[in-house]
């Protein structure tokens, strides 16, 4: 889209920019940065300990699921013992069939 020299329409002159608000912004900018570096440091930091929490807790539930796996193992084991006529299938079915 071109103009034509008529309806061009000279620019405002343009002024120097002081050196000082060039500066503040500079300045401004910066601190800005810092808080958002800040921010993303804590942010950083809640994570990680909310992680770290997390992997704790599911330590101590692998540890508790293994031994339930282990009393599991042995009960099975002295159900066994007492009723050696049961295969173990039949004992799963028995022990299904009893749930209920």
């Amino acid at each position: 889209m071109c103009m034509s020299t008529a309806e061009w329409i000279p620019s405002r002159p343009r002024t120097k920019r002081s050196k000082v608000q060039v500066h503040r912004l500079t300045s401004r900018r910066r601190r800005c940065e810092v808080q958002v570096e800040k921010d993303m440091e804590l942010k950083n930091l809640k994570l990680y300990l909310e992680n770290r929490n997390i992997m704790e807790e599911n330590e101590k539930l692998r540890k508790k699921a293994t031994l339930l796996h282990q009393e599991n193992l042995a009960l099975m084991s002295e159900f066994q013992t007492k009723f050696p006529h049961f295969n173990r299938f039949s004992t799963t079915l028995f022990l299904v069939l009893h749930k209920q």
